[in-house]
């Protein structure tokens, strides 16, 4: 890999606290990672990977989810005796005034690891050691939901190789904790392993609710691809795969799994495919964990339902007096609030973009008694509005053109409180025929005075006021 197409370049042999930086590993936009040597004796691993984060990076409000972040994987660690998570030994901050491109950047010090399933696929479609990694896997999801936790991105490249051959789940940037039997993440995902519910999933404030069954979804797709070397929904692209999906969720395609998935894998992936959510939740990870274990006739590695269950815990206001007490004498007091913050962000940077500060909202442009839909996040790009139903947006009363072409991002119901019809429900098919047998095949609906970011890949064809949502 060439130094000066990394987002961060750092110099052969340049020092961070005890590390000494050797060759390149990965680059992303917000982010470089590099093989490390300890060049002192110590207690930490003599080798380990280096991820820099460019100063400037994190906003606060990306901050204080990865301080959260940070806070539950420590704590979760230590109570892990046979882990499937990659490890953060420490987090620092570089000073180096004589180089200002380095300055001030935060240096995450993770495990290292030999390598990705994604590397190891592209080598061989079907990896004879398949099996037991994916039960490696479903290890490591047992252990993250049982803590609280949903990773939220699971796919060949997060999925990180030992030197031992086994596999360990890394990038937690998308992960989001329980809370009941939801969570929050940001709005980002990759299509390939996202489950049909979230594709027209809203995005409130707070980031777009998931469950423990997007992680089952995502296990059944890798699953199918490593025993079987292609993809459950067909598609030669990853768009066209998108409309195999979009179909699916709709009830317009039946899954049609690769006639070489046999046996118990077949109905483990057969399971974590299922059309809802709620067939899904049936199969949680230690369910999944017992079925691989017998499907590859592998002892238990470690007992994982035995885990200490780690309770929801939220921090203070200012949570930066915490820090110096989780890692007592690891860096200084005055870098802790931020180094310690940015200790989940392992790989990607999607999540950054979906926790900017201060977005430049457009929802202003809806009129009083309207409700408004529009073309790019936060209100901005294109907008329809209207004051009543419309069963065809495209040839209606009020016609929305531009959605033959292009998708909904996000929507605003700036309808009256006093209305008897105030939520707002909205359809896959124009001329919607409210069906309760079949919970009327809407795919959303926007409680009055609400506004938020939509999946942005399909556009409505019609809606309804309606009572309630």
């Amino acid at each position: 890999m060439r130094r000066e197409s990394l987002a961060v370049s750092v110099p052969y042999g340049f020092r961070v606290g005890v590390w000494e930086v050797r060759e390149p590993i990965g680059s992303g936009a917000f982010g470089s990672v590099y093989a490390a040597r300890r060049a002192t004796d110590g207690a930490l691993p003599a080798q380990a990977a280096l991820k820099f984060l460019p100063t400037g990076t994190c906003t606060p409000r990306h901050l204080r989810h990865l301080q959260e972040l940070a806070h539950r994987e420590l704590e979760m660690h230590h109570r892990l005796k046979s882990p499937r998570l990659i490890r953060m030994y420490e987090a620092l901050t570089v000073s180096a005034p004589e180089s200002p491109e380095l300055d001030g950047a935060t240096v995450l010090v993770l495990e290292r690891a030999e390598g990705s399933l994604d590397t190891l696929l592209a080598r061989t479609s079907r990896p004879a050691a398949g099996p037991a990694l994916l039960t490696q896997i479903c290890e490591g999801l047992h252990q993250l939901h049982h803590a609280g936790w949903i990773h939220g991105d699971i796919k060949p490249a997060n999925v990180l190789l030992m030197a031992d051959g086994t596999a360990r789940l890394g990038d937690f940037n998308l992960a989001a904790e329980l809370e009941g039997t939801h969570a929050y993440s940001p709005a980002f995902f990759t299509s390939d392993y996202t489950p049909p519910e979230l594709l027209w999933a809203e995005i409130s404030d707070r980031g777009r609710q998931t469950r423990p069954s997007t992680d089952v979804w995502a296990f059944g797709v890798l699953a199918h691809l490593v025993l079987t070397g292609t993809m459950p929904l067909p598609g030669a692209t990853r768009t066209a795969r998108k409309e195999t999906l979009l179909r699916y969720a709709r009830g317009e395609y039946e899954l049609r799994l690769s006639p070489e998935l046999t046996g118990p894998w077949r109905e483990i992936v057969t399971d974590c495919l299922s059309r809802t959510h709620q067939e899904r939740g049936r199969h949680d990870a230690a369910s999944l964990l017992r079925r691989a274990e017998r499907a590859t006739d592998t002892p238990r590695a470690s007992r994982a339902a035995r885990l200490p269950r780690l309770r929801p815990r939220r921090l203070r206001h200012d949570p930066a007096p915490l820090l110096p007490r989780l890692l007592p004498g690891l860096f200084p007091r005055r870098l802790a609030a931020f180094a310690l913050t940015t200790a989940a962000a392992v790989v990607g940077a999607g999540a950054l973009l979906a926790l900017r500060d201060e977005p430049a909202y457009g929802y202003e442009r809806c009129p009083a008694g309207s409700v408004c839909f529009f073309g790019d996040y936060n209100g901005g790009g294109e907008m329809c509005r209207w004051t009543g139903d419309d069963p065809n947006w495209l040839t209606g009363g009020e016609s929305c053109s531009w959605t033959r072409t292009g998708p909904v991002k996000s929507v605003f119901n700036n309808g009256s409180e006093r209305a008897g019809d105030r939520d707002l429900a909205y359809f896959w098919q124009p001329g919607w025929k409210p069906r309760p047998a079949d919970g009327d095949r809407r795919i959303g609906c926007t409680l009055v005075g609400v506004r938020g970011n939509l999946a942005g890949f399909y556009a409505p064809l019609s809606h309804k006021w309606v009572p309630s949502c």
